[in-house]
């Protein structure tokens, strides 16, 4: 389907069942429609359209000229993969010309990743102006590299309509947003991700598509109820918050079109997972979910089936819903009857954790629910992900966190020290960690997307960077202090609701370099001797301490250093130590023997 290009031109076609005529028409034709005319396949009985052309090459724009009994209809052909623009031509492209080199990438496991979401238009300085590209991300890769993150999430960077866009408004999911660059531009992008040991992870938007730019809609005339035609529900399933553009999930032509560009993704363009937006908008109409009384059988059957396509075809590739119904079917496999993605975000988790980092009296803080949060088994532990910002969260009314907490004053005391808190709880916790680009260096204001990442906070926000490289690295046991935390264990053993303090262990087997044990302080307080208890005895090592003035000159009302145990029963353990923990801080404790 599409443009193909072969050896002797290019090859076309195009689904229009109520076309009475189709021709293709470009720079190569002088764009007269009477010069290639496609036929129907199948001898005349199938909906698809082709043609061979000989004179069309990679490089040439091309549109296809529809004659249909509702009058003729010039239209952008559904599966372009290069475009002028969204209101442009079609770019024909060639697939197999991009040098990937000979290297070989591993992604890693699941476990070990540290996910950085980011928005392709503001991450990377665009010129005179213009929104960022995809070559602006790839020349950061070395500032993400030493970050220690394991996957970048980029934003959906489809073609939409307009410039800017957070990229929720795809119009063409088979084509690379033109503002940000080529599809070999992105190509490039994974291959030195990949050569830098990062996986690449893009958002992808199936609940609807626009709703603006679409040249698919009412594509080749046809349509009932005036709504969008072959490729859109033709009744109330059709309304979603975004537009009256819900694909018709009952249609195998359409299942096949959007199936096709996630698989796209992964094959060709070597794209290691793939997060899908808004899921419960493709498996009930309201957005309920699977168990809503409006379910779309036919949307929930289309995710089940992708997946257990992926898990096939690229098995360690991993989808993320964002389902937010924290409902284990979505992360069931297909053959019991589940939509077979390998994690969803954690709503619950982010919620909670936010509202008692931006509470504005100590007294509000519930660690209570914080620490069921952090403790949350329904799934297994890598099957979510878990965050404290999103482009979600930080937006749509909200700020980012150290904005939420002192409006105004992002810099301030209170606000740096209780959003590192926050970083320190998600990079601890299990599950899937995820920062939202920015966060590293806590960045204030909003997330919108005219306005790029303040990049001057790398030197006057230096000791907060290396806060999260230091926690980055502590998640993913680069220096083998730490392997419970990439363990799926966890026990809340220490849960202090007076003094809102919480004390959690993590493990993989257990034992020294293993255990891990994390005590977080949701006070203002300050205790230079706080008890908790240990599974083990021995000497247990400061690893982490958030407090440290090395981080940040405000820092460190307390000092956090290693222990030794006492063989006195504490929080239902044999051992226990005493550590200083100071206000809104973090330290982190294991055992080298």
């Amino acid at each position: 389907m599409g443009a193909v290009p072969f050896e002797g031109g290019t090859a076309f076609r195009v689904w229009a069942p109520h076309a009475t005529a189709v021709a293709v028409v470009g720079t190569f034709n002088e764009w007269d429609a009477a010069r290639h005319p496609l036929v129907r396949d199948d001898d005349g009985r199938a909906e698809t359209w082709s043609t061979d052309v000989a004179e069309a090459r990679p490089g040439d724009e091309y549109r296809f000229v529809l004659q249909t009994p509702w009058g003729e209809r010039n239209r952008l052909d559904p599966r372009a993969r290069r475009l002028t623009n969204s209101v442009g031509n079609a770019v024909i492209y060639a697939p197999d010309a991009f040098d990937w080199g000979a290297a070989r990438f591993d992604q890693p496991p699941w476990n070990d990743l540290v996910i950085y979401e980011l928005h392709v238009g503001t991450f990377g300085e665009g010129i005179h102006g213009r929104p960022g590209t995809l070559d602006g991300v790839r020349r950061r890769l070395r500032y993400l590299r030493e970050l220690g993150v394991g996957a970048i999430q980029l934003m959906p960077p489809f073609e939409f309509a307009g410039d800017r866009s957070w990229g929720y408004n795809t119009a063409y999911p088979f084509a690379v947003e033109s503002t940000y660059g080529s599809p070999d531009d992105l190509k490039a992008l994974v291959r030195d991700a990949h050569d830098a040991g990062i996986a690449v992870i893009l958002d992808v938007v199936f609940n609807h598509l626009g709703p603006s730019d679409l040249d698919i809609w009412q594509f080749d005339g046809w349509a009932q109820n005036g709504k969008g035609g072959i490729y859109f529900y033709e009744d109330a399933r059709s309304a979603t918050p975004w537009g009256e553009t819900r694909p018709d999930f009952g249609r195998a032509e359409v299942r096949a079109f959007l199936r096709d560009a996630a698989i796209q993704w992964l094959d060709e363009f070597r794209i290691d997972g793939l997060r899908w937006d808004a899921t419960a908008w493709i498996s009930s109409v309201g957005g309920g979910g699977r168990a809503a009384p409006d379910r779309i059988e036919d949307g929930w059957r289309f995710m089940a089936d992708v997946n257990a396509e992926i898990a096939e075809q690229f098995p360690g590739r991993l989808t993320i819903a964002e389902d937010l119904r924290a409902d284990l079917a979505v992360t069931t496999r297909p053959s019991d009857g589940g939509a077979g993605f390998g994690a969803q975000w954690d709503a619950a988790f982010v919620h909670v954790v936010r509202t008692a980092l931006v509470a504005s009296d100590d007294a509000q803080r519930d660690v209570v629910s914080v620490a069921a949060a952090i403790a949350d088994r329904s799934g297994e532990a890598f099957r979510r992900v878990i965050y404290t910002e999103s482009h979600d969260e930080d937006a749509n009314g909200s700020a980012r966190v150290p904005e939420e907490i002192w409006p105004g004053y992002a810099d301030s005391w209170a606000s740096k020290k209780r959003a590192t808190l926050g970083a320190a709880v998600v990079l601890t916790s299990p599950g899937i960690p995820m920062l939202f680009q920015g966060q590293e260096l806590v960045e204030g204001s909003w997330f919108n997307d005219e306005d790029g990442l303040d990049w001057t906070l790398r030197h006057r926000h230096a000791g907060l960077l290396r806060l999260h490289r230091d926690l980055i690295a502590l998640r993913r046991n680069t220096a083998d202090v730490s392997r419970g935390l990439r363990g799926p264990h966890v026990s809340v053993h220490h849960v202090n609701a007076a003094a809102r303090v919480l004390g959690w262990r993590r493990w993989l087997e257990g034992g020294p370099r293993d255990d891990v044990v994390i005590l977080a302080n949701f006070s203002a307080e300050t205790y230079p001797e706080y008890h908790v208890g240990v599974p083990r005895a021995g000497r247990w090592r400061v690893r982490f301490n958030s407090d440290w003035d090395g981080y940040d000159p405000e820092f460190e009302t307390v000092d956090s250093n290693d222990t030794d145990s006492t063989p006195e029963s504490h929080d239902g353990m044999a051992q226990r130590i005493s550590v200083g923990l100071g206000p809104y801080s973090v330290v982190i404790l294991s055992q080298d023997e």
